[in-house]
């Protein structure tokens, strides 16, 4: 048994003292045990019965459900509203156990002898409870359970040992609990009577089931060291044969003197009386292989010959670990640049891998793990550690590592023109492709602006991923062009471009404004400048003069409306600020002196009324002397 079994079965008698510490009377063994002399699990079935034999209850049989004063033997207890629970005993298919409806009237509800004891030895008998009625029945008035045990010699007039449980409370969900008694045996005894007491009232409650009811000795706690203190060892079989000397150490909580014999074992399981082992050391013999020891103790040597008289030791283990062999290769790797890079082995379930860079010494790159994460190509070497004593493996496994490169790819930023095709191009070859559109082919057309992506993967799988932006330049559209006095204004419907402005076709500026244009007839010139399309318009430009000074210096004589002679039907009239209609022309040349009748007007503000292929523009002008 290794050192951790050990704790935990010290740390269980503890446990069960303490939880019925309320009880003196009752406990268990604080020794060794002995194997069990007495076990009563019920059997098991998935139909109620057989009756107990007849002695061993006073209370009614029933294969159905028991009324108060009756038992039954069942795999469930589930019986009225009681919790339903199978049996305690462990890995017990459709095991049994007791189900008892208590009786209104306290008193002796179970009664065994058991037989084949030794006389002055000490024993523990231990049983398993349940209470069976949930918390909160009988309108929170529940009658908990409460059984004395005692132990009786076969006289049935010595009482040799009692305790009671106490009450047991009606808990939320079914919990077995596990209740213990101490006793020793008199000169000339070897069996005794078990009983089991009610000590509830009747009413509602008191329901319970029992199980896995044992008897075994009980003897001193008995520890094994080796002249080292060690509680087991483990060694590595390629560091040869393994040989201590163990000692029984007792703790005479129970027994005054002590005979031994000491036992071995190939699997901790089935256990041989070694010859001649029969004192306190026993010094093995040199180990190639894994051993268990004990060592039986008694009172007397004429009892270790009965395990009914007789207790054992903890175990000492002595594991000799055998090397493991070479791990296995999980195969060569080729993995992209871009990956998470794994060279791995195996191993049986008992051993792990340590890694190195080299078939023998070099350095350790990485301990305990059957894989390897290594950041550069090459070669890596996996060596076999056991877990228990971390013995190595003979050799070392290779396990070889390359790293392949990614297509190399070139994001792209693109254009394209407006009511035309754009070509894309992953422009890697020797590869496969596939476009975030679906297309598998190297290029693909499109007419619509946005991001693009293609990956593109090579024949060892490895994988990049190309982005283009592509963006569309929108043809220019000339929405309206208009005159403002000598001024062109040219505004376009884009909102966002850029693009060139002409009046001639030859001469082209950044801006849509054109200053001083004499009035005529122009062809309006809008282009994108990086060659995505040009718009034109004929537009007519008139010029209505703000004012004019007819001094005969030559220049601005005349009110001259120039470019209006381009449209096929206008009319131009001239009045003065009273209304008076001064000069008409109706689709012939605007050129006015400033006269009426022949004679020069005076400087004045002057209006025209202009009528042009149906639309009509009005204003006024400044004759200036």
């Amino acid at each position: 048994m290794n050192t951790i079994c050990k704790i935990l079965i010290l740390n269980f008698f503890v446990l069960g003292l303490s939880i019925h510490s309320g009880n003196a009377q009752l406990g268990f063994c604080t020794g060794n045990s002995g194997d069990p002399i007495f076990t009563e699990t019920f059997g098991s079935g998935t139909t109620a019965g057989p009756a107990l034999a007849a002695g061993i209850t006073t209370y009614t049989f029933t294969n159905g459900t028991p009324n108060d004063g009756s038992y039954t033997i069942s795999n469930r207890t589930n019986f009225y509203n009681w919790h339903d629970s199978a049996d305690h005993t462990p890995n017990d298919t459709n095991g049994k156990s007791l189900v008892v409806n208590a009786d209104f009237t306290p008193g002796e509800f179970y009664r065994r002898t058991v037989t084949g004891l030794c006389e002055n030895t000490s024993y523990e008998f231990s049983s398993w409870l349940i209470n069976l009625l949930p918390a909160g029945s009988c309108n929170g008035g529940g009658i908990p359970i409460n059984v004395k045990f005692q132990i009786w010699d076969a006289t049935d007039t010595n009482l040799l040992a009692t305790g009671d449980t106490g009450n047991i409370p009606n808990r939320t969900s079914p919990i077995w609990e596990q209740y213990g008694l101490v006793f020793q045996t008199v000169p000339g005894q070897t069996s005794v009577i078990l009983k089991m007491i009610n000590n509830g009232p009747g009413g509602c409650g008191n329901d319970l089931a029992i199980d896995d009811i044992v008897f075994r000795t009980c003897g001193d706690y008995i520890d094994i060291q080796d002249n080292q203190n060690r509680t087991n060892i483990e060694a590595c079989q390629v560091n040869g044969a393994v040989s201590t000397t163990i000692t029984a150490s007792p703790d005479f909580s129970i027994y005054a003197t002590h005979a031994y014999q000491w036992q071995e074992s190939s699997d901790g399981i089935n256990w041989t009386d070694i010859p001649g082992a029969t004192t306190q050391n026993y010094a093995t013999p040199p180990l190639l292989a894994t051993s268990y020891y004990r060592v039986k103790v008694a009172e007397d040597a004429v009892n270790l010959a009965n395990q009914l008289c007789s207790t054992v030791s903890e175990i000492f283990d002595i594991l000799i670990i055998a090397q493991p062999s070479n791990p296995l290769s999980n195969g060569d790797v080729q993995a992209c640049v871009n990956e998470t890079k794994t060279v791995s082995a195996s191993v049986p379930n008992f051993a792990t891998i340590n890694w190195y860079d080299a078939p023998t010494g070099g350095n350790l790159l990485s301990e305990k793990s059957l894989e390897y994460h290594p950041t550069t190509p090459g070669t890596y070497y996996a060596e076999a550690r056991t877990l228990l004593r971390d013995c190595p493996s003979a050799g070392r496994t290779a396990v070889t590592i390359q790293f392949i490169d990614l297509p190399v790819v070139i994001d792209e930023n693109l254009t394209f023109c407006e009511n035309e095709n754009a070509l894309l191009s992953a422009n890697v070859q020797n590869v496969s492709y596939l476009w975030n559109t679906g297309a598998t082919t190297e290029t693909i057309l499109t007419t619509t602006e946005g991001i693009y992506t293609v990956t593109v993967t090579n024949s060892a799988n490895c994988s990049s991923t190309k982005t283009i932006q592509l963006k569309q330049i929108d043809t220019p559209k000339i929405e309206e062009v208009n005159s403002n006095d000598y001024d062109i204004e040219i505004n376009l419907a884009n909102e966002v471009g850029n693009f060139e402005y002409s009046i001639n076709g030859i001469n082209y500026q950044d801006s849509g404004l054109f200053l001083n244009i004499e009035g005529g007839i122009y062809t309006i010139y809008v282009r994108e400048k990086s060659g995505c399309g040009i718009a034109t318009l004929l537009y007519i430009h008139f010029v209505i003069p703000k004012f004019f000074t007819p001094n005969g210096d030559g220049t601005n004589d005349r009110f001259d409306i120039g470019g209006l002679e381009f449209y096929t039907n206008f009319e131009v009239n001239i009045f003065d600020r009273y209304g008076k209609l001064l000069k008409n022309f109706s689709n012939s040349t605007v050129e006015w002196d400033g006269t009426f009748n022949n004679k020069n007007l005076p400087a004045d503000d002057y209006w025209y009324v202009i009528q042009v292929d149906g639309t009509t523009y009005k204003g006024h002008f400044a004759l200036k002397r």
